[in-house]
């Protein structure tokens, strides 16, 4: 096994790594990298490490145990950033489930200006320009980034929870 190898190779990646790229430094198939993953998995969880392997973005982090999250904010005296406002929540709701999207289409779904909120969302990197519609004047796509997959976790786009037609407001 390949397990300290395989350990430290994550531990040096500041990004999601693909199942295949695993298997490239391991010298392995994609189902033999998966497996050695789930032994350091295994592994970590057996020593009490505080360290834990993560799905997210369509590949696997190394990074700290979601239990020690308290205790390191408080010695670190880490700052979060300020939060998100309503709007910017708003507008990453749109762009996760209609993208891409241009900005006139969030505006019309929301009802109203949405420019600023999308400023914020782009230099956060959760949203990014995926291209230009094929419409009049080009209006620049939008469309969630593989950032905003690692920030919620999510190992693809189809790990969103689905929402209701029956949610919305009535037309």
């Amino acid at each position: 096994m390949n397990l300290d190898l395989l350990e430290a190779l994550l531990f040096v990646q500041s990004e999601p790594v693909p199942l295949t790229q695993v298997g490239l430094w391991l010298g392995v198939d994609d189902q033999a990298a998966r497996a050695e993953i789930e032994a350091l998995q295994e592994l970590l969880t057996s020593r009490g490490s505080g360290l834990t392997v993560q799905w997210v973005a369509g590949g696997i982090r190394l990074t700290t145990h979601p239990q020690l999250y308290s205790k390191l904010t408080a010695r670190l005296q880490y700052r979060a950033p300020e939060p998100l406002s309503h709007a910017s929540w708003e507008v990453l709701a749109v762009v996760a489930y209609r993208q891409p999207v241009t900005r006139l289409e969030i505006e019309a779904i929301r009802q109203t200006g949405s420019e600023s909120a999308i400023e914020t969302l782009v230099q956060r990197e959760l949203i990014q320009e995926v291209g230009r519609k094929e419409a009049p004047g080009r209006p620049i796509l939008y469309g969630t980034t593989g950032r905003f997959l690692a920030q919620f976790g999510l190992e693809s786009l189809a790990d969103l929870p689905s929402i209701s037609q029956d949610s919305g407001p009535s037309a």
